[in-house]
């Protein structure tokens, strides 16, 4: 086991923010270096072909073989605006790794630690990678700071159009700023990613919601285009009594407290219980370990077979000796006389043939009701939609999700497009960051070939 993890076991109550130090360290220059020289440097590379945004993965890592580290960092980034998030958080195993051509005869190239070396190096070195464009007169709005909004509004700065996100948080970056571990990705990383797009002249306008702070008819009218990049909102009711008790926590907005300093010390020799199975329900848990948590359990009522999370993050949780309760489902949170969580009420499930979408359902046991004893409750079974600005915009949508053209990602108001998690459909495409960057880029060339295309016949 890996002895960075285990540091939450023996450390001092003053020290709690050790134990969100990122944990993978960089590669030595001895290791980069072998590492890089293992490359094939294969012409028409599956590496490539695997990666959503299409780094030149051969590329970046001949670069850095032969010690231009800055051009590395560029060829990375120039593809993927949030590169060196993707760096840590990408599931590597799956994507340019799993395709790697050395699968079949040794081992894949470490190509997520070769990028975070790359981008590590242009971030120690204060690095501008890009410039903007000549200005071509167009202004864009893009609705949320995070992965989509960013990527789009660097490719748009980098051909000229002026550019104003509007992020509702005090700091822009998304979900790589306030909702994914610090261990895994600290937020330093996320904002050096932020002022790369800064530095090209776009406008950030933080703590300015959509709706409230700027009307959307002023935002629309005011702009050639907009991308709406606006995520997904709070995780949901369970809908169960005890909910509003002193002690239950939505996930989202736990880990987002513990981005930054002084972190809680509420979880110090506490029992935490978790509830789902996707990749926050796992950040949720580890960061209850780090907080000094005694013991962890994750509930899920489905199997293994069904959790959403990806497999390095379950392997990560077990090593934190987090404990997962399958076909379990909480019908009811206990508390004491102070309003405080004391426990859980589980009833047993069982799996049951798919129904019309496809599904194997899963459906109580009757009389398998049993109370767990517990001091706090994260809920992390999903996140809900802005409907509401959705609806305002007037936009085509199913339940939250935005109806788009997937060629050019235009909604069904011509003026706006939409990318990243706001037109995720579940089951359909890997809601990842990396995908969010890709959709970004997407969108801003769908904008640069219409408003270019409407320049020149204005001029004609």
């Amino acid at each position: 086991m890996n002895k960075n993890r285990l540091l939450h076991k023996n450390i001092s109550l003053h020290d709690l923010s050790a134990n969100f130090a990122e944990i993978e360290p960089d590669l030595s220059p001895k290791e980069v270096m072998d590492e890089a020289n293992r490359c094939l440097y294969c012409y028409d590379a599956p590496c490539i072909k695997a990666c959503p945004t299409e780094i030149n993965i051969p590329s970046f890592i001949k670069k850095i073989a032969s010690g231009n580290m800055k051009g590395s960092a560029k060829v990375i980034m120039d593809a993927n605006p949030v590169g060196a998030t993707c760096a840590r958080v990408c599931p590597t195993e799956e994507l340019c790794e799993g395709a790697c051509v050395l699968n079949d005869a040794s081992l894949p190239i470490m190509i997520g630690n070769l990028q975070r070396h790359a981008t590590n190096w242009a971030m120690t070195n204060n690095q501008q990678l890009f410039q903007p464009g000549l200005p071509n007169g167009k202004k864009i709005a893009v609705i949320g700071g995070g992965p989509a909004g960013l990527s789009a509004a660097r490719e748009l700065a980098r051909t000229g159009f002026s550019v104003t996100i509007f992020e509702a948080e005090d700091k822009a970056g998304g979900l790589d700023t306030y909702g994914i571990v610090s261990f895994r990705l600290p937020q330093d990383v996320s904002l050096w990613e932020v002022s790369q797009v800064e530095q090209l002249g776009v406008e950030i306008r933080t703590n300015s919601r959509v709706g409230t702070d700027i009307s959307v008819k002023e935002l629309i009218d005011g702009h050639d285009a907009v991308v709406l990049a606006i995520g997904m909102s709070d995780v949901p009711s369970l809908n169960i009594e005890g909910e509003g008790l002193n002690g239950v926590y939505d996930a989202i907005d736990f880990v987002k407290s513990t981005k930054s300093p002084p972190l809680t010390q509420d979880f110090v020799g506490k029992k935490v219980t978790v509830v789902g199975a996707g990749n926050t329900a796992i950040d949720a848990a580890t960061c209850s370990v780090r907080l000094g948590a005694k013991k962890v359990n994750v509930l899920y009522r489905r199997t293994v077979k069904e959790m959403t999370a990806y497999p390095f993050e379950y392997d990560f949780a077990k090593q934190d000796e987090i404990e997962f309760e399958w076909l379990t489902q909480p019908v009811k949170i206990l508390g004491d006389e102070n309003g405080a969580v004391r426990g859980i009420e589980c009833v047993s499930m069982e799996i049951k043939e798919p129904d019309h979408s496809g599904r194997r359902q899963a459906v109580p046991i009757e009389g398998s009701n049993e109370v767990m004893d517990t001091d706090a409750v994260i809920l992390a079974i999903g996140q809900t939609r802005y409907t509401r600005l959705i609806e305002e915009m007037e936009l085509d949508h199913e339940q939250g999700i935005v109806t788009i053209d997937s060629g050019t990602y235009q909604t069904s108001n011509s003026k706006i497009f939409a990318a990243g998690d706001v037109i995720f459909k579940a089951g359909k495409g890997d809601a990842m960051v990396v995908t969010a960057a890709q959709q970004g880029k997407m969108a801003a060339h769908s904008i640069h070939r219409l408003l270019s295309a409407a320049v020149k016949h204005e001029t004609a």
